[in-house]
């Protein structure tokens, strides 16, 4: 029988089926023990230090019992700390990206997804490089500076020199003003020497959902192809750092399996990262299981609720308080408004998740991943996000200042990433403003900016901020950085 040990680095030792067992049972045995939830709150809590704000986080144990906690006036409680958790480290700053999906040729029989291979209805694409640089050509004209690209894993039409050679024809693209300055990788568990390739390739940010962390659940809802084998694709965020990549991602595909089952496995991969590696997880992402070409989601048991997705959320934040959170246009409006208050760093704009989907006029519904429930354009998110307090921020400063893995973290942790961070999320929001937005949306964007600039606490910061704004708004000058 396998022995938990988060230091390990075999899959059925980090992710241990006995150890997630034991901390649901000590979860629902402590869900209302008041004193040991408020000794869990506090520790939780961001304490203010000399520099900003630190956090302990929390263990998956403490965690899990936080998310099985079900009085009310806790639960609100939760939400208010996760709250002062984005603010003290991520600030109102949001992330802008879109997804790219490159093809959706696959060999895996995945049940959840339409791009297995069994599914007869869907047309098969794989993008030519000219309908890459078409794609990337699109996106920049939305003003999108940050993809994360997507691909069925099929080892004949989407090779790795494939997925390499499309990272190529991405960053190569210059239009107009616009440039891709930062692009994440989501694609199948891969070999050591193929992470390397893509760390030479530069890219961000690898992210690989687990799908679910419970292993019988896993085979049998990956009953054939490559994914089948579970600990090859659970060990394969090690063999991406191993290659190199210090900026990994994380998710489970919420609906699958029983949710507290998949967040505690989901904060024990976090554990074994920091353990292993010295840093955690670059991202976290929580994407909720959804309609697609061949896929009801009702076929499955274990749906959760908006509530609950949103104790999930907020308890995830609490637990990693330094990771960055995302959510995608998967969610609508509403349900992501409501989660950029529980934690949400970054979102995706004006996605489509179809093959070629951007340049075309109609949103193609033939080959898309799944449904899009949040349909608006770029300029819509980026409106309705500054209109709620927040700053859409195009920034990709730190990856391109080699702030990543260790170093981003050390920095987060000790507050000065907000001295980046801010006045680069204002000089970036400015360059989309004058390139791309409605006069609406540049309306209420520079009243944003003029009020942003004074919350900047250095003086010598704030007004080399404000030089560069006036230059990005006379000039065709672009990509100022801290």
């Amino acid at each position: 029988m396998a022995i938990y040990n988060p230091k390990s680095k075999k899959a059925e030792e980090f992710i241990n089926d006995a150890e997630i067992l034991e901390t649901l049972a000590y979860a629902e045995a402590n869900k209302n023990n008041v004193a040991l939830i408020d000794e869990i709150l506090d520790k939780a809590r961001p304490k203010k230090t000399e520099a900003g704000y630190t956090c302990a986080g929390l263990s998956h144990r403490e965690a899990s019992v936080l998310l099985a906690c079900d009085i009310p006036e806790k639960v609100e409680e939760i939400y208010r700390i996760a709250e002062e958790i984005k603010l003290a480290f991520y600030g109102n700053r949001i992330v802008i990206f879109a997804p790219l999906y490159l093809s959706n040729y696959c060999v895996n029989g995945c049940v959840y997804c339409p791009y297995h291979h069994q599914n007869k209805c869907i047309p098969r694409k794989k993008l030519t490089q000219d309908e890459v640089r078409a794609e990337v050509i699109a996106l920049q004209d939305m003003g999108h500076k940050r993809l994360a690209i997507e691909s069925g894993e099929d080892p004949v039409n989407n090779p790795i020199e494939y997925i390499l050679e499309c990272i190529k024809t991405i960053y190569s693209v210059h239009h107009k003003n616009g440039d891709i300055r930062r692009v994440n990788v989501n694609i199948a568990a891969t070999t050591v020497e193929n992470y390397r390739k893509l760390k030479e390739a530069g890219i961000g940010t690898y992210i690989l959902f687990q799908e679910t962390y419970h292993k019988e659940s896993y085979e049998t809802l990956h009953p054939t192809g490559p994914k089948h084998n579970y600990a090859y694709h659970t060990e394969a965020m090690d063999r991406a750092m191993e290659g190199g990549i210090d900026d990994v991602g994380l998710g489970v595909l919420f609906g699958l399996e029983l949710y507290k089952y998949e967040f505690a496995g989901l904060l024990m991969h976090a554990e074994h990262l920091e353990a292993v590696f010295g840093v955690g997880p670059h991202t976290i992402s929580v994407p909720r299981l959804k309609r697609a070409d061949d896929i009801n989601p009702d076929d499955f048991d274990n749906g959760i609720d908006d509530d609950t997705f949103a104790k999930i959320t907020a308890c995830i934040r609490l637990a990693v308080p330094y990771t960055g959170m995302i959510i995608s246009t998967r969610e609508s409006e509403e349900v992501r408004s409501r989660l950029l208050k529980l934690g949400i760093s970054q979102v995706s704009g004006g996605s489509r998740t179809s093959v070629g989907g951007y340049t075309t006029e109609e949103r193609p519904h033939d080959t898309e991943q799944f449904d899009v429930s949040d349909q608006r354009s770029l300029d819509e998110v980026v409106r309705w996000l500054m209109e709620n307090g927040h700053i859409p921020s195009f920034c990709t400063a730190c990856y391109r200042e080699g702030r990543t893995g260790d170093r981003f973290m050390s920095l987060c942790k000790s507050g000065q990433i907000l001295n980046c961070c801010h006045p680069n999320a204002l000089m970036t929001l400015s360059e989309y403003l004058e390139d791309y937005a409605s006069d609406a949306t540049k309306e209420v964007g520079y009243a944003t900016i003029e009020r942003e600039l004074e919350r900047i606490p250095k003086e010598k910061v704030k007004e080399i901020a404000k030089q560069n704004i006036a230059d990005i708004k006379n000039s065709n000058r672009r990509d100022f950085r801290f």
